[in-house]
């Protein structure tokens, strides 16, 4: 590799902009290629397809053997709310390969015994956010069920483009989520773009099971290519990685200079999706041995020893 090539490819990685080196085999002709000129490139399809594949490969155009090195940002998961829900799912991120944080100004929450390895900020998301660093290659999770925190930490992800928002609660708890954030100027297109009720719909009943579902419709965001994506009925982000070039790639080089080697419980909503089915207890519900109440929808509520009736 020349060296003007390999200031330019750690340039775009410091940048956290995706870069291929296509390599013509037979001479060993390089030339490098941004995710900006992806689209206008001969061998685009190519491109976007081992780009959203994250992985580097070998194709043959026009009777040319060339090898595409993909180099791209390490995608990040940030959780806001250290909630059970998390505990299983900054894990199965992680060993995805997910730069993970989690996010919750309650330290009661966001304890090391509780996510032991995990990046922790103990903070409200004005001030734990923006040195995030949260962009396109970010998916961003909003769990807490307090529109306190999650409300202020949306507003700061439509900012940020991230390629996949989910956020915890059914359709009724979205509905009311959308008229906060509305009134506090977000677009409905941004909105929109929420992925709520979260996760993908597998029945899940636990919050490990609610995890699995999340990580399945984020990796779907971040795999899928777009005609598959509408033919699903996904949502998309505007202009993101995942939509725009083919898709993010998680396993891939970590950042810096180029080296060659590889408060609350979770509350599941009762509406349909992979939230459906059993509630975690309160606190209350949990010592009173409270008994469970089919309420509308399928949701199902818990009253506690003193026989308060828990709402959605």
């Amino acid at each position: 590799m020349k060296l003007e090539t390999l200031k330019e490819l750690n340039a775009e990685r410091a940048a956290r902009r995706p870069v291929i080196i296509i390599t013509d085999t037979s001479n060993g002709e390089q030339r490098l290629v941004k995710a900006k000129d992806i689209a206008a490139d001969p061998l685009r399809s190519e491109l976007a397809k081992q780009l959203r594949m994250g992985k580097s490969g070998n194709v043959e155009v026009a009777g040319k053997k060339l090898f595409l090195n993909v180099y791209a940002p390490t995608a990040k998961l940030v959780i806001v709310g250290a909630v059970h829900i998390s505990q299983a799912l900054a894990p199965l991120a992680r060993s995805l390969d997910y730069d993970v944080t989690v996010v919750d100004p309650r330290t009661a929450f966001a304890s090391p015994e509780r996510f032991p390895d995990v990046p922790l900020v103990a903070e409200w998301p004005d001030v734990a956010l923006p040195p995030l660093n949260i962009d396109p290659y970010t998916a961003f999770v909003a769990v807490t069920h307090d529109p306190k925190i999650d409300d202020p930490a949306l507003l700061h992800a439509f900012d940020r483009g991230c390629f996949y928002i989910g956020a915890l609660g059914s359709r009724k708890t979205h509905a009311k989520r959308a008229e906060r954030l509305r009134a506090q100027g977000a677009k409905d297109s941004d909105i929109a773009r929420i992925h709520a009720p979260i996760g993908l719909d597998i029945g899940a009943v636990s919050p490990a099971e609610i995890a699995v579902a999340i990580m399945a419709e984020i990796t779907a965001q971040l795999r899928l290519p777009p005609k598959e994506k509408r033919r699903s009925g996904m949502k998309f982000g505007p202009a993101s990685p995942a939509d725009a070039i083919g898709g993010v790639t998680v396993h891939t080089l970590r950042q810096g200079s180029l080296v060659l080697k590889k408060g609350h419980h979770d509350r599941p909503s009762g509406s349909r999706g992979p939230q459906q089915g059993r509630r975690q207890r309160d606190r209350r519900g949990a010592a009173g041995g409270g008994r469970r109440l089919r309420g509308r929808r399928g949701c199902q509520h818990r009253t506690g020893s003193g026989g308060r009736r828990r709402q959605c």
